[in-house]
């Protein structure tokens, strides 16, 4: 009777380790393909940082500091998102951020997920304009 309790307790901590085995790993949707989306939609698109900064400064500061550091600080945000483009545009093949493919871009704390901090971090897209959308990643409307 021992004998058997033995063995399904190996054959039990034996399929746990199996199957944890076959599950995909946290960075396998980070791909090449992927970090080329990134780069054509960062360089294509980075220029939406402008609208988009004087939208959520006027928010947030009101209409004076929408229409100065709004702009300041949507062209600041364009550039980077152009030097960004371009560096994965030219690395694409090559795993450049820890031996992945992820974004460079600043974190959000210690929060590995990118996510959109408008103070100081970058999205790993770059925002929609527009009043719908399905992403994470954008602005939502106010109304």
């Amino acid at each position: 009777m021992k004998k058997l309790a033995l063995l399904a307790t190996a054959i039990i901590g034996l399929t746990g380790v199996a199957s944890a085995d076959i599950q995909a790993p946290p960075g396998s949707t980070y791909t090449s393909a992927r970090k080329l989306g990134r780069a054509l939609s960062n360089i294509l698109y980075g220029f939406v940082e402008i609208p988009e900064q004087i939208v959520r400064k006027t928010d947030d500061y009101g209409r004076k500091a929408g229409m100065s550091y709004g702009i300041v600080d949507g062209t600041s945000r364009g550039l980077k998102r152009l030097g960004y483009g371009f560096y994965e545009l030219f690395t694409f093949t090559c795993p450049t951020y820890r031996g992945t493919f992820k974004p460079p871009y600043e974190r959000c704390g210690t929060d590995y997920r990118i996510e959109m901090n408008p103070h100081d971090g970058l999205s790993e897209f770059p925002p929609e304009l527009g009043f719908e959308t399905y992403y994470g990643h954008s602005r939502t409307q106010r109304w």
